[in-house]
């Protein structure tokens, strides 16, 4: 029995890929560990959508080399978009690497760890866009799972290294998303998250007569889910079809994220966002309209090549006019390949830096207000555990994603959903009371 330890950087579906190699090690008699050097086995599952990430696994390489030179026999492998994007690069410069291996490379890791406990060097970052198929794999997914129903990106935005690393749109088949969703729920899973880089345009290269609002209503059926989300929506892609799906199936919590990226239409053409702030509105304001109370959040970039001064206050009046709940904003850093790496990236570090305090403090007032709204209002809440700063107090989320930590007169367990009212407004939480103090909530419903 041997250990494997594995650090996950980036996305949700990263992490959903760390549980299909955990799944794979567990296969060999792997058991999980929490630290490296207790390890025999250190995997690093990489990110490179932004340059932060990528010199973040570059400094661990160098701490997992230091583990490497007291115990030769210590396995490293490099594992995701970073991995794809540099490949047998990694083995060269770094050779106490064992094995490097790309996004795709994973459905593949039984033969490649065949090869490497034999004492080879591996890489393997070969792309197929031929189809996705991951077969239901073992895993401990807790009260909520992640879910991957298509890979890559055929929207090349300027900015974004996705297509380059994930490759083309592919969907997986119908069946086998229903088959794991099944699985998952049978495990006792409540709440699942449906992945992909663009889920708004799952179906298109599949044979049979599906789109993503029909998959949705596929996994609606499935009894005993109580709840259903799903990352990332492409605006382009976000349709009357799929607003109809999220008004109908109750399972689908109110939560949408719609990354907007900036609110100047002359920057949204140069990262080739193929839509105007205006057709965004106008589909983040219906969807407000038509499912009262539901949240939503985006992403914005600040100091994109070309952004003036004038193009970055339309951002902010983007966030005071549509009124996000959160968001994710981040300094614009050009990624390798990409063709905003060809723009001239004329912006100060330091003005960078100003621009996206800037936009998180407006932000963090906008958050402020729509929190207080809550207070007194009655929250489903899906139970996660106790909350990591006090074991008497009982933590979750509601199902527009925001955590609510609350008092519980009876004893909880996760998984459990209950109606808790809100008392109090945190800085980026929620704390109320449980109110349900003999039953619990089993059935789908909004509240």
């Amino acid at each position: 029995m041997g250990k494997v330890y594995i650090k996950t950087f980036g996305c949700q579906m990263n992490e959903y890929d760390s549980q299909r190699i955990l799944s794979v090690f567990n296969n060999y008699g792997f058991s999980k560990s929490e630290t490296p050097q207790n390890a025999d086995f250190a995997i690093l599952n990489t990110c490179s959508v932004r340059e932060k990430p990528h010199h973040k696994v570059v400094s661990e390489i160098g701490r997992l080399k230091k583990i490497k030179n007291r115990n030769p026999s210590f396995k490293i492998g490099i594992c995701g978009c970073v991995a794809q994007q540099e490949g047998e690069k990694f083995l060269k410069h770094y050779p106490y690497v064992d094995f490097v291996i790309g996004t795709e490379a994973v459905s593949r890791l039984e033969n490649i760890l065949d090869l490497v406990l034999s004492g080879e060097k591996v890489s393997d970052i070969e792309i197929k866009d031929e189809n996705l198929s991951i077969d239901t794999f073992t895993r401990h997914a807790g009260t909520s799972a992640f879910l991957t129903i298509m890979k890559g990106c055929n929207n090349y935005c300027s900015y974004c290294i996705v297509p380059y690393v994930r490759g083309r749109e592919i969907s997986r088949k119908s069946n086998e998303i229903i088959n794991e969703a099944k699985y998952l729920v049978h495990s006792g899973v409540k709440e699942i998250t449906l992945l992909g880089q663009n889920v708004n345009s799952y179906g298109k290269n599949l044979d049979e007569n599906i789109n993503f609002p029909k998959l949705l209503y596929m996994i609606n059926k499935i009894e005993g889910l109580q709840r259903l989300r799903f990352v990332t929506s492409h605006p382009k892609d976000f349709s009357d079809d799929l607003l109809s799906a999220m008004k109908d199936i109750d399972s689908i919590c109110e939560y949408l994220h719609l990354p907007l990226q900036s609110g100047a239409d002359n920057i949204l053409k140069k990262m080739n966002r193929k839509y105007t702030y205006e057709s965004y509105k106008e589909k983040i304001l219906k969807t407000k309209e038509q499912i009262p109370g539901i949240a939503v959040s985006s992403d914005f970039i600040v100091g994109f090549p070309g952004e003036t001064e004038a193009d970055f206050e339309k951002s902010l009046s983007a966030l005071r006019e549509i009124e996000y709940e959160s968001v994710f904003a981040f300094k614009y850093s050009p990624r390798p390949g990409t063709t905003a790496a060809e723009f001239e990236d004329s912006i100060p570090e330091e003005e960078k830096n100003r621009r996206l305090n800037k936009l998180l403090n407006v932000q963090s007032e906008i958050t402020s207000k729509l929190l207080e709204q809550y207070i007194g209002k009655v929250c489903e809440v899906l139970v996660e555990g106790k909350s990591k700063m006090d074991v008497d107090i009982y933590s979750g989320r509601n199902r527009q994603n925001r955590i609510i930590n609350f008092n519980s007169n009876v004893s909880l367990n996760p998984g459990d959903i209950v109606n808790v009212k809100v008392t109090e407004a945190k800085k980026n939480s929620l704390f109320g009371t449980n109110i349900n103090e003999f039953t619990l909530i089993t059935n789908n419903r909004r509240q």
